[in-house]
């Protein structure tokens, strides 16, 4: 159960780099059947495996309780080996991000439950850490296209006592070993309940500031397009082109025009006279009169031809 699932993305086919761990032209090789998931695969694959173990012979043969509590310490170990993995080697991919968590919960809460039906275990203690865990898991989801929030020195050693007090309780012990268990099962709900708490404290301000972050980068946004459409130059007509357009329509009138272009104000507005009947004409651009005209004039010409 660490704090950052064991994952891996799709890859590129980079080369590792030679000497110790992967370097930064690997980190896009890694593919679904890495060694992080593979690890994460068998942990899913050991619960029912743990189960049938557990339950065998009635459930309360103190060897087949061993080979449970074999297998439910393999996951564990390989809970432990693919976080380890999936951080030094960058191998996070979606399917990681989901199956990490889904089999740390499965394999911690089929031992729970089965301790409690066999009477082991105080179903309370089962329904706190399993209500802990769901809704931290539902949680992580809420906040995890804001942030990945890690693993912190409490979370570790809640996962710790949960794993060696269950571990405990599935073999079969007496006496002062019986009672060490019961102790080191508090001390996993305690952790379990404090570092939930403040796994939702974290959760709420991550979200917050991510949230935040995005209203303050739209806000920015808006303001550098008012700025931009608010500018001197926005929009602006080009002069030399109203009196290209000028002068061509004055030509195709039936003379020759001429034409002459002053660049408009701020708002990029344009104007165009055309000249009396001998064709001459000449643009002077401005706010008074429209840049239509101009375009009027060229079409009212090109239809006379």
């Amino acid at each position: 159960m660490t704090g950052v699932p064991a994952s891996a993305a799709g890859g590129s086919g980079a080369k590792p780099v030679r000497g110790g761990k992967l370097g930064a032209a690997a980190v896009n090789q890694a593919s679904l059947w890495n060694i992080a998931n593979i690890l994460t695969m068998v942990r899913l694959l050991l619960v029912p495996g743990f189960v049938l173990l557990l339950f065998h012979n009635g459930g309360y043969d103190p060897a087949w309780r061993s080979f449970a509590w074999a297998a439910f310490a393999v996951a564990m170990i390989t809970d432990l080996f693919d976080g380890h993995l999936a951080r030094t080697y960058n191998l996070v991919t979606d399917f990681g991000k989901i199956a990490d968590p889904i089999a740390d919960k499965a394999i911690m809460g089929a031992a729970l439950i089965s301790l409690s039906v066999l009477g082991d275990l105080p179903w309370w203690i089962t329904g706190v850490i399993l209500a802990r865990e769901l809704g931290i898991t539902l949680m992580r989801f809420w906040v995890i296209r804001h942030a990945v929030i890690p693993a912190s020195r409490g979370g570790k050693l809640k996962t710790l006592a949960q794993g060696t007090a269950a571990g405990m309780y599935v073999l079969v012990l007496t006496g002062p070993l019986a009672t060490l268990r019961f102790w080191v099962m508090m001390v996993a709900v305690v952790l379990t309940v404090v570092t939930g708490l403040d796994y939702v404290r974290q959760a709420v301000v991550l979200r917050r500031r991510s949230l935040a972050a995005e209203r303050a980068a739209v806000g920015r946004t808006a303001e550098a397009l008012q700025e931009a459409a608010g500018s001197p130059g926005a929009g602006m007509v080009s002069g030399a082109a109203a009196a290209g357009a000028a002068g061509a329509a004055a030509d195709g009138a039936g003379g020759s025009g001429t034409a002459v272009g002053v660049a408009g104000g701020a708002n990029g507005s344009g104007s165009a006279v055309v000249g009396g009947p001998a064709g001459s004409g000449s643009v002077a651009a401005g706010d008074a009169v429209p840049v239509e005209p101009v375009v009027g004039a060229r079409d009212g010409a090109e239809a006379e031809r």
